[in-house]
Parts: C-alpha cells; structure tokens; sequence
C-alpha cells in the first residue's frame, strides 16, 4: 500500500513538472514566435518568404518526430523532451545573431525551429499518452489548453507592448532574449523529472501499415492531417493579415490576447461538460463553426471584424479540440500492442499532422507563385478552413467498443 501511494505521490509531482514546463514552453513561444512571421515580413514584405519559413518549420518537425521516436525508444524520452527545448533555445539565440539579417536566413531559422518542435512535442505527447488515462484525458488536455491559453493572453499583448514601445527592432531583441530565458529555464526543470526508459525494437513502419486493418486508428489519420492542412495555413496568414490591416504588433498582441481570453474560459467551461458520450457533439459543432468562420474577413477586411473572428475561433477551438485529441489517445491505447509500440504511434500521428501542413503551405506556395494577389490568399483561406469538416466526418466513424 505505501509503495503504491508512493508512485502516485511520483506521477503527481512529473504532471507538475510537466505542466510547468508547457507552460514556459507556451509563454516563451506566444511571447515571440507570433513576431518572428511578423518580424520576416518587416523585412522581406513578401508572403512567398513567410510561407517558405513556415513550410521549412513543418517539414523538419516531421524529419525529428521520426527520429526523435527512435531517441525515446532506444534511450529515454526525457531526453528527447530537452533535445527539443533546446533546439528551440537555439533557434531565438541564433534570431538574436541574425538581426535585421533574418529575412536571408528564413530556411535555417524554420529548420531549427521544426527540429524543436519535432523533439519537443513527441516527448511531451508521449509523456502525456503515459500519465493519462480515458477518464483523466479531458482534463488533462482541458488544463493544458487553459495554460496555453493564458500564454497566449500574455505574451503577445506584452511583446506587442514592448516593441511599440521600443526604437526599431529593439523590442524584438527583448522579447527573443526573454523567450531564451524561459528555454533555459525549462531545460533545468526537466531534470527533476523521473527518467522514463521504453524497450523493444522501433516499428514505425508496422504501425503505418496498420492503417490498412485498423479503420479507427485510419480514421484518426484522416482527422488529424485534415487539422494540419488548415493549420499548415492559418497558423502564420491570420497574423500577417492583422499586421497588414493595422501596421502594428501592438494591434497583433491584441488580436490574439481575445483568442486567447476567450479560448482560457472556454477550456474550463468544455473540461466540465465534455463526457465520454458527447464528444462527438462537440467536434461537430467545433468543425462547422471554425470552418466558416474565416467568411468574416470576407464581409468586412477590418481590424473591428478581425477581432470578432477572434472571439469565434476563442470559443470553437476548445469545443473541438479536447474531445478530440482525447478521441486519438483513446483509439491509440486501444489499439493493437498500444503499450510496446505508444512511441510509434505517436510519431505516426504528427507525422501525417504535419504532412497535411506541408501540403497546405505547397498549394499555398504555388498558387502566389501562378497567381500572386491578395484575392488568391482569400480565396485559397476559405477553401482549406474547410478542411476541419473533414476532422468530424472521420472521427464519427470511430467504434470503440
């Protein structure tokens, strides 16, 4: 009986830790990361530059994910979870010694930050998949999402603040400089947290050629690269689009202090009525709302309407996206030897996450390339936001009894 009291008293205090380290992990990127697009288009005042960035991001984050699964698999998953946290130390440190010059050096700067996220995320979301179970799932994605949703209250409005009121790019330096702190910070944390060691050969190939026999884990598939092909997008657009409407961070800082407002309330209103039986009410209402959403900048191309689709995307956000990343775990643990090969079917998961990011910023890449207007970026936002529809029509499918 003590021993077992003394192993809950252990996973208490590694969810603290872990909890912790997100949140430095959100605040340092909310902090400065939505600047650095905003920062590039300073510079180089080119979209085909921004997204070129953004696709180096993605595409290296899925070269780490495939690597960083046979790191936690063959040493410890801890590691992996500091590999990350420092590369992405590594990437403001080096935004610090480019300077004004970052514009030329966008490819590196996307494939450091991409190897960071790969590192980052596949050790948090194993370490996540571990510590949960189908009925902690919920709150626990619920809690996380309010601690990002507070970094992304804070950090922009205060980096938006800060470079307003600095001369040139000087606000930049501070807030890229207090982003590597908070890297620093979290690298010493992790330390406290107990090693976690897996065994067993990698077999990430098995686990995608399982996709052929089991249709729920397929389904989840589909679901998630349907999140990424809009998320390949918007993640950087939106933020360029309100820095072009306004000329200024501070009104960038603003845009997503109400997203993240909004989304913070909303993660602690969905934890408590999001149940096993209802997830999927919620996905589809999640689905509909942020894919049409997007049609407000359509009506009016205004700062008034872009924040008002700000509160929209505050509120659906969190509606879709507990149930469903706790409908993936749970088709993961269910799945065929989910134990032995969790690390697998992780990296699988963002792996085709940010294959459908990849596609998305390719279309996006070739269609300014043909047709270089703002009307093509519209046209090409409304058709991909339509992607989330997709996340329902698949996870709909999903049997798990």
């Amino acid at each position: 009986m003590l021993n077992i009291f003394k192993i809950k008293q252990l996973k208490i205090s590694d969810l603290t830790l872990l909890l912790i380290i997100g949140g430095l992990y959100s605040l340092g990127l909310f902090l400065s990361n939505t600047f650095v697009n905003v920062y590039l288009w300073r510079q180089a005042n080119d979209f085909i530059t921004i997204a070129s960035y953004n696709l180096a991001i993605y595409f290296f984050q899925a070269i780490t994910f495939i690597i960083a699964g046979k790191i936690a698999k063959k040493i410890d998953r801890i590691i992996v979870l500091r590999l990350g946290v420092s590369f992405l130390a590594i990437f403001f440190l080096t935004v610090l010694l480019v300077g004004k010059n970052a514009s030329t050096f966008h490819l590196l700067l996307g494939t450091l930050l991409g190897i960071g996220y790969g590192f980052y995320w596949l050790a948090f979301n194993l370490l996540t998949f571990e510590i949960t179970e189908p009925d902690t799932r919920d709150y626990f994605n619920g809690v996380m999402g309010g601690l990002e949703s507070l970094g992304g209250m804070i950090g922009p409005l205060l980096a938006g603040i800060i470079i307003n009121a600095m001369v040139a790019t000087r606000g930049y330096m501070v807030i890229f400089s207090i982003s590597l702190l908070f890297f620093i910070l979290a690298i010493i944390i992790s330390f406290f947290i107990k090693r976690r060691h897996a065994t067993g050969k990698y077999q990430l190939k098995q686990i995608i050629i399982s996709l052929k026999e089991n249709l729920n884990w397929k389904y989840v598939i589909f679901a998630n690269v349907a999140q990424g092909i809009r998320e390949g997008l918007f993640i950087f657009v939106i933020t360029i689009l309100v820095f072009i409407m306004t000329n200024s961070e501070l009104s960038v800082g603003i845009f997503n202090l109400v997203i993240f407002s909004v989304s913070f309330i909303m993660y602690i209103i969905v934890t408590k009525y999001i149940k096993l039986e209802n997830r999927n009410r919620y996905i589809l209402i999640g689905s509909i709302v942020i894919s049409i959403s997007i049609l407000l900048l359509y009506i009016n191309f205004s700062f008034l309407f872009a924040l008002i689709y700000a509160v929209i995307i505050g509120i659906s956000h969190p509606i879709l996206n507990v149930p469903f990343n706790s409908l993936s775990y749970d088709v993961i643990g269910k799945s065929n030897f989910a134990k032995e090969l969790r690390i697998e079917y992780v990296v699988t998961l963002e792996l085709f996450v940010n294959l459908g990011r990849c596609f998305a910023v390719i279309v996006f890449i070739v269609f300014l390339i043909l047709f270089p207007s703002l009307f093509t970026i519209k046209v090409l936002l409304i058709v991909i936001s339509h992607s989330y529809l997709f996340i329902y029509y698949f996870m709909k499918k999903i049997q798990l009894n």
